[in-house]
């Protein structure tokens, strides 16, 4: 090996680690997600118990992923992911220790689910936030790393239920648990050995001087800066419309035909054409304007579930569900840009927490409207209520001067 050739691989190794740890730490999450309503379901047979636990696994991200950032920027990106990993591990570990020990609950269950929701966020804004010193150390475009890191993210949702649903089969949901902390524990070593610049601890005179005061300085940033603000906003409306799609009326339909499998098939095919999406990401931005690319996404997406809402054949649906991922792919890594290049470096996890907490506001919002209208005017209007909304949006997407700021420099 050459002289050269070991110089190039250290300059990638940052952006190598980084998305390790991210592969890890999200395909624990996403096994997590699959065992904690089996083990809830095992211990009770009660679906509002494991409603209890998934809320009690949802709430807690509304505010930790708002002072997320803060506590980024204040104790450093290294740090942070490393600290966040460990707890998550923890809590994580805790319940099959408990089941061993003392016993388990619901409360019990419900209180580590909460603390392990609570401590992501933190993990998630660090890694992200480094993302840009990766870049300029590997040499690569902003938009190709952007590219490769959201469909990394989108690999280990895709594989984590998958794995988890394995691994209840064979060891059982308990066990499966251990193998949670242990992608923590991966991403923590992971991290351990990484040399960046800028993911130390901050320097005194830029850091946030109260947890408080930081996160207040990241929201008005974010609200004073036209194009982010508008892309939050967007973000929340979106999220709020198409969220009930995958978590509330496609498991109702599905339940309904007595189809569960075909509900998988359905998330699969969203989840596939999201990875797709977000790698071709990384060529189309040379050549196809970000503005353009969001327009696409988000008229496709409006399309897409004015179909959807027809209820029509499964090859259809699957179709459609295919072409919203692919469309709506590249949206994480343009985001992504959005707050890289529109934040300065000391306030970059501020800027990162602010803009996901939006998100995280969105989806209960969703949720509380889904429901009751579903009870009220049936599942196939409810679908039409939902849809239509971001047919609209899209239209305004196209008269907002705020999004000709993605293609300036």
């Amino acid at each position: 090996m050459t002289t050269q050739t070991v110089a190039d691989t250290r300059r990638l190794s940052p952006l190598l680690l980084v998305n390790l740890a991210t592969l890890l730490s999200a395909t624990g999450n996403g096994i997590t997600v699959v065992a904690l309503p089996w083990l809830v379901l095992q211990q009770t047979g009660r679906a509002t118990d494991a409603a209890v636990v998934a809320g009690a696994a949802t709430l807690p991200l509304l505010l930790s992923s708002l002072f997320s950032g803060t506590v980024v920027d204040r104790f450093g990106r290294r740090r942070t992911s490393l600290v966040s990993d460990c707890l998550s591990a923890v809590s994580v570990a805790l319940i099959p220790v408990c089941a061993a020990s003392v016993g388990l609950s619901v409360p019990v269950i419900a209180v580590l689910a909460a603390l392990g929701a609570a401590f992501d966020p933190a993990g998630i804004s660090a890694r992200e936030s480094m993302l840009p010193a990766a870049t300029r150390a590997a040499g690569w475009r902003l938009d190709r790393v952007n590219s490769l890191y959201e469909a990394n993210y989108n690999v280990a949702y895709l594989i984590g239920p998958g794995v988890g649903g394995v691994l209840i089969a064979t060891v059982g949901a308990v066990n499966t648990l251990w193998v949670t902390a242990a992608c923590f524990a991966g991403s923590i070593a992971t991290i351990a050995f990484l040399r960046l610049d800028g993911a130390g601890v901050p320097d005194r005179a830029t850091r946030p001087t109260s947890m408080w005061s930081g996160t207040l300085e990241g929201l008005t940033f974010v609200w004073r800066d036209r194009l982010l603000r508008t892309l939050a906003l967007v973000d929340m409306v979106i999220v709020a419309l198409y969220m009930p799609v995958e978590s509330v009326l496609f498991p109702v339909h599905f339940t309904d035909l007595g189809q569960p499998a075909q509900l998988g098939w359905v998330l699969m095919a969203m989840s596939v054409g999201g990875v797709v999406g977000a790698l071709a990401y990384g060529s189309l931005a040379a050549r196809v304007r970000r503005r353009t690319l969001m327009l696409i996404a988000v008229s496709v997406l409006g399309a897409c579930m004015v179909g959807m809402a027809f209820l029509p054949p499964l090859w259809v649906t699957l179709t459609l569900a295919v072409a919203v991922g692919l469309v709506y792919g590249p949206v994480g890594p343009i985001a992504n840009h959005a707050m890289q290049t529109h934040s300065p470096e000391h306030m970059r996890g501020r800027v990162v927490g602010v803009m996901t907490s939006t998100a995280y506001a969105a989806g209960p919002l969703g949720y509380l409207l889904a429901g009751p209208l579903i009870d009220a005017v049936g599942l196939q209007t409810t679908f039409f209520v939902l849809a239509v909304p971001v047919g609209v949006i899209a239209a305004v997407c196209f008269a907002l001067p705020a999004l000709r700021d993605l293609d300036r420099p």
